[in-house]
């Protein structure tokens, strides 16, 4: 008798838990992100990770950011995630409210279906020229994890242009939803072509190396456009955003994955800065060497400079706006080292030295806006 009640209220707990995992779609979740928010969900979708994604897709929602970002527990040490990750934080000195959030704890299950799952998400596409990011798969899967969501992602600023509010996840806090994994299923992988940009590929030219300097290849480029050159200028003020050795700024730069959650990220931060923000960015090492470490700190520290400077013409005021200009600045980064093409994740070739010279400007704008409204899912 004891034996089946001790049977009995197993089978009664496992059914509580079963019952507690809410069945839904990245659409339902993206209308309302914060109803679902502190909810374990089980989605299927299709999964991308970029050079700026680790997103399971949307892609007809109808909604500004058609993404849920993914997110692995904290100390997961896995393989996949974005190349690059700008995530803004409250600084210490920071004067608007934060909103300090408490978040259950995720156990990851590291199955063989969760291996197989990262395995893909981390390969890369293999090519001899610069391609920033370029995933070689994205992955249907079932998942299922707990959903953070949020009324509101980005950031308010004031009427001077200084940031008061800040909210969101992912790359420059675009994200109103984040799963944060807890198992994965039904794994199947689906090759990602890259038949244009291999094809504008005969003998891509070398580049500088960023050797023991990250900044030293941008820098190098900067300087290739000779003085006074807005070019130049746009590639060194990219390369200012970044805090000198011994220097604090509010950039904090990490060289890591940037696949994880980590608890706290959103809390008002240790350190101080300027304008009271701090501008985290992490910078994956084992994706990103030599040229393409110099492209994508052009794109990131373009993205810092143009949060920094509301009023300027160039600076974005959406995630759509400051990723173009980013994009834009990277090419320009790629030119001045000397590469013969870029390409971005999904195919999209954003700059290839065999276009013909009154075509360069309009081939590349149109990639750039090709890429964020197809691929990272992002609208204007």
């Amino acid at each position: 008798m004891k034996r089946l009640l001790a049977l009995a209220a197993l089978v009664a707990a496992s059914c509580s838990l079963h019952a507690q995992v809410v069945e839904t779609t990245v659409c339902d979740i993206l209308k309302n992100p914060a109803s679902f928010n502190g909810k374990t969900v089980r989605v299927k979708g299709t999964v991308v990770a970029g050079f700026e994604q680790f997103v399971i897709e949307g892609k007809d929602c109808s909604q500004p950011v058609n993404a849920i970002w993914l997110a692995y527990p904290e100390g997961t040490r896995a393989k996949a995630g974005p190349a690059v990750m700008l995530h803004l934080q409250p600084a210490s000195n920071f004067t608007g409210k934060v909103n300090e959030q408490k978040y259950q704890p995720v156990t990851l299950v590291k199955d063989k279906a969760f291996k197989e799952f990262d395995s893909h998400l981390a390969s890369a596409h293999k090519t001899n020229a610069l391609c920033l990011g370029c995933n070689r798969y994205t992955v249907s899967a079932t998942l299922v994890g707990r959903l953070d969501g949020v009324a509101d992602a980005g950031y308010i600023r004031n009427e001077a242009g200084k940031i008061v509010a800040i909210s969101g996840f992912g790359n420059l806090n675009a994200y109103r939803a984040r799963l944060v994994l807890q198992s994965v299923s039904d794994v199947a992988a689906q090759d990602v072509s890259y038949s244009k940009s291999d094809a504008a590929i005969k003998g891509e030219l070398s580049a500088p190396t960023a050797a023991g300097n990250p900044t030293a290849g941008l820098e190098v480029a900067a300087r290739a456009y000779g003085p006074g050159n807005p070019l130049g200028g746009q590639l060194q003020r990219a390369a200012d955003a970044f805090a000198k050795p011994g220097e604090q700024n509010g950039v904090v730069v990490d060289f890591d994955k940037a696949g994880e959650a980590h608890p706290g990220e959103d809390d008002r931060g240790t350190q101080s800065s300027p304008d009271g923000v701090l501008y985290n960015c992490v910078f994956d090492n084992d994706r990103l060497k030599n040229n393409a470490m110099s492209a994508a700190l052009a794109f990131a520290g373009t993205e810092v400079a143009d949060l920094r400077s509301p009023n300027e013409a160039t600076s974005g005021k959406d995630p759509y706006t400051i990723g173009f200009h980013a994009w834009q600045i990277a090419v320009v980064g790629t030119i001045g080292m000397r590469g013969k093409t870029l390409t971005l994740p999904g195919d999209y070739l954003a700059w290839n030295m065999g276009w013909p010279a009154a075509q360069r400007d309009s081939m590349m704008q149109g990639a750039i806006a090709d890429y964020l409204s197809n691929q990272v899912l992002i609208r204007h």
